[in-house]
């Protein structure tokens, strides 16, 4: 682990995109993330946080689409950010069937609602629209197992934090997931929040 403990369809996808060696920070946090601990993932820009993001996610999941409702859900800071993140994943799901949906501010709010009934396993969505959702139960979050944040530093913008507590409230015990560039105040503001007994993964 990583990258020979993955599943064969990851394998596959990172044999087919040149992928030889993992970065420090996959190997560190990949096989945690697999052993379903909390995790800070503390690492820079170059280190390869988003593949290690994804990747982890995808093993989580054992890259197989299952029922119709979301099992792991990401929070990321805007439309740009969402379509980046999914397009990360889409480059390592060509040998699985799992189905991936970005959600963020725009005016068909049912539209959205109405993609995500239809079936998917990993929901990317910024904090305002997914709590939308949420409480409009656009969106059915009793099966979840995964809940990240990436570049986690933009929650504490426009109050998104409060959005992102309320949803660590309201589901099932799940896995979680932060992702940023350094363990600043504002990481620990969220070890009182709703990340208290997480470990941190952390590279320079």
């Amino acid at each position: 682990m990583p990258f020979k403990k993955l599943i064969k369809p990851l394998q596959e996808s990172l044999t087919e995109l040149g992928f030889e060696h993992a970065t420090p920070f996959q190997q560190q946090i990949i096989p945690k993330i697999k052993g379903g601990l909390n995790l800070f993932g503390i690492a820079p820009e170059g280190s390869g946080k988003s593949t290690a993001l994804a990747l982890g996610v995808i093993q989580k999941l054992n890259g197989v689409a299952f029922d119709d409702v979301p099992r792991a859900l990401i929070f990321v800071k805007d439309r740009d950010a969402a379509h980046a993140l999914e397009e990360k994943f889409k480059m390592f799901l060509g040998n699985s069937d799992l189905r991936i949906y970005s959600a963020y501010e725009e005016p068909k709010i049912n539209n959205q609602r109405d993609d995500i009934y239809a079936g998917v396993d990993i929901v990317i969505a910024t904090p305002k629209r997914l709590s939308k959702l949420y409480y409009m139960n656009g969106i059915n979050l009793a099966r979840l197992q995964l809940l990240v944040v990436e570049d986690a530093e933009f929650i504490f913008d426009n109050s998104c934090h409060t959005d992102v507590k309320r949803i660590t409230e309201s589901v099932p015990k799940c896995q979680l997931l932060v992702f940023n560039k350094a363990f600043t105040n504002r990481m620990e503001k969220l070890q009182d929040l709703f990340m208290e007994n997480a470990q941190i993964v952390e590279v320079e």
